[in-house]
C-alpha cells in the first residue's frame, strides 16, 4: 500500500464535535473557501456540496464559472493537481482532491476526511503477452510509464527494484505496445481501458478516493468556521457511504 504525505490535523482542531447543524457558525461568522477538482470528482463534489447543504450547484453552472459565490462559501473550481498548492498556500481553505494526487503532491496541508467517492486503484500494468508477473520476474532495470513518478519510484524503491520512470500525461496504456515501456502506474476504476489496450494488472500500489483537505492557519485561525463545514460535509459523506 501506498503511504500517505499530507499531514494530518491535530485533534484540537474539532475531532469528537458533534456535526453542525442548523443555526451553526456558517450564519454568523466569514466566508470559507472549498477548491473542487475538474474532472471524474466533479459530479461527486458538486453532490456532496448540494447533501450538505452548503451550496447548490448546477452543471451548467460549473461549466462555465470557474468561481461560485454563495452566502457563506465560496467554491473554487481548479484542475485536480492543483487542488493542493490552493489549500496550502491560503487560496482555499478547503480542498476536495483525489488521495492519488496527495501521494503524489507532498504539502503542508491537513488531510481531514475520506469522502468515499471517487473510489479508484493505482495498479502496475503490463502486455497480456508479457512474461512479467511480479518482482521474480521483474528485469534488472525496469521501463514504467506514469503520470504519477513520485508514487511509482517510492513502491519500486520499498521492494528493491531498479526502475526507470517515463513520465508521461495522456495516452499512458499505448507506450507499452510501441515498445516504449515494460509497463505502467496508473489509475482504474473498473479496469475497462486497461483490457481495451491490452493489458493486466499485476499489482495494486494502493486504492484512492476523494479527500477533504485543510490549510492549516484556516483550521488554527478560523477553527469555528472552517470546522462548521468540515463538519457538515463528514455527515454528508458518512450518510452517502
Amino acid at each position: 500500500m501506498v503511504g500517505a504525505w499530507s499531514a494530518r490535523a491535530p485533534a484540537a482542531a474539532g475531532a469528537g464535535r458533534r456535526p453542525a447543524r442548523g443555526g451553526d457558525c456558517l450564519t454568523t461568522q466569514e466566508t470559507v473557501s472549498i477548491a473542487i477538482p475538474t474532472g471524474v470528482l466533479l459530479d461527486g463534489a458538486r453532490g456532496l456540496l448540494a447533501t450538505s447543504g452548503l451550496a447548490a450547484l448546477s452543471a451548467e453552472e460549473l461549466g462555465r464559472q470557474l468561481l461560485v459565490e454563495r452566502e457563506r462559501v465560496r467554491v473554487i473550481i481548479v484542475r485536480p493537481t492543483d487542488v493542493p498548492a490552493y489549500v496550502d498556500y491560503g487560496a482555499a481553505d478547503l480542498g476536495i482532491v483525489g488521495k492519488d494526487i496527495l501521494w503524489e503532491t507532498p504539502g503542508s496541508h491537513y488531510e481531514l476526511v475520506d469522502l468515499h467517492f471517487g473510489g479508484c486503484r493505482l495498479v502496475l500494468a503490463v502486455p497480456n503477452a508479457s512474461a512479467l508477473d511480479g518482482p521474480q520476474t521483474w528485469p534488472p532495470l525496469m521501463r514504467v510509464a506514469t503520470k504519477y513518478p513520485r508514487t511509482a519510484n517510492a513502491w519500486f524503491e520499498a521492494r528493491g527494484q531498479a526502475v526507470e520512470i517515463v513520465r508521461l500525461h495522456g495516452s499512458v496504456e499505448l507506450a507499452p505496445q510501441v515498445g516504449l515501456v515494460d509497463g505502467i502506474v496508473d489509475l482504474t476504476a473498473s479496469g475497462r481501458t486497461l483490457r481495451e489496450n491490452g493489458l493486466r494488472v499485476t499489482a495494486v500500489l494502493g486504492s484512492s478516493t476523494a479527500r477533504l483537505i485543510a490549510n492549516q492557519a484556516s483550521l488554527k485561525t478560523r477553527t469555528a468556521s472552517v470546522q462548521s463545514v468540515v463538519s457538515r460535509l463528514r455527515e454528508a459523506s458518512n450518510h452517502a457511504g
